[in-house]
């Protein structure tokens, strides 16, 4: 048995929901723990009672320190602020858990994760970390990071002193902004395999977990887990269209990783509707703002293996 947490609040309902269905069809025995950032999203979920899934609620559990610093930080900030306590909700909720996962809402289970657990233990360490293994035209490690808070993996034991130095790390300093070599909650993590060399495992192979600031670095065909960064979802009455940020997909992962997916969240949203609430646009995109990006993308990338130029598309 598997644990993994994740947070969203309502807005994000239709990412965590096609998680959820991919897990169901990938992640064999698992347990998956949401934080629920807001009621609404708890009163879905709950009245979903969707399989292997237990909710928890961010104000039973926020600590005095996370209600000091609550107020000084945007919603955003405070949800990266939260996810290092992540882990030490379920170990506090859940004595049978040897080891949890976080896991971010808008990623998706392509294949079973056996292999990235498998690398962990190999290792013999306790903390499962993931590069970003940036494609050159998207690094950003410089600033976000070179280490990627999407996948990570703690140990009840050897993981905690980790986990408990970055919660502290957070608590003091989480802001979406770059200041003295730290962004957010995920530059702490850069000097993570030299700070910590006995507890903290990188993933070797940067196939299994992939993005859009990597599809065009690697083929997509091993991917266990695609981070769908940068998606957001436009909804005008009952017509859907998805935003993809500024990312340059090829053809191939447009029709085998984004088309899915999309699926997965027009399911997604229908789930939501059937208990009475509606799916909210998560942005919004100008007739300026696309023809920016179409004008980008004939000069970066003229050679017709892009899926939209708009950036944006309906399903």
């Amino acid at each position: 048995m598997e644990h993994y947490i994740t947070l969203f609040d309502s807005l994000f309902l239709p990412q965590g929901l096609a998680l959820h269905m991919s897990m169901e069809r990938h992640a064999g025995a698992y347990t998956l723990w949401v934080l629920c950032m807001d009621e609404k999203a708890h009163d879905v979920l709950e009245k979903l009672s969707l399989p292997n899934v237990r909710l928890l609620r961010v104000g039973e559990l926020e600590t005095e320190e996370l209600k000091r610093v609550k107020p000084g930080r945007s919603k955003g900030e405070y949800c990266w602020t939260l996810t290092p306590f992540t882990p030490r909700f379920v170990f506090e909720a859940d004595a049978s858990a040897s080891r949890v996962t976080y896991i971010d809402a808008d990623i998706w289970f392509r294949k079973s994760p056996a292999a990235l657990f498998a690398e962990l233990e190999h290792s013999g360490k306790h903390v499962l970390i993931t590069d970003h293994a940036y494609a050159p035209e998207h690094d950003q490690s410089a600033t976000s990071g070179q280490y990627c808070v999407q996948f990570m993996t703690f140990t009840r034991n050897g993981g905690e002193a980790v986990r408990k130095w970055w919660e502290e790390r957070c608590v003091e300093w989480c802001f979406n902004r770059t200041e003295d070599g730290k962004f957010g909650d995920q530059k702490y993590l850069d000097d993570w395999p030299e700070r910590f060399p006995d507890q903290v495992h990188v993933l070797h192979d940067c196939e299994l977990a992939m993005a859009p600031w990597n599809a065009e670095r690697f083929p997509y065909g091993r991917a266990v887990i695609w981070h769908f960064h940068g998606l957001r979802l436009i909804v005008k009455d009952q017509s859907l269209q998805a935003s993809f940020g500024p990312y340059h997909l090829p053809q191939v992962v447009w029709s085998y990783i984004y088309k899915p997916y999309l699926a997965d969240l027009r399911r997604a949203i229908d789930l939501i509707r059937s208990c009475g609430e509606t799916a909210r646009s998560q942005t919004s995109v100008t007739f300026i703002s696309r023809l920016r990006h179409a004008a980008y993308t004939l000069r970066q990338h003229g050679r017709g293996l892009l899926m939209m130029l708009s950036g944006v598309v309906k399903f």
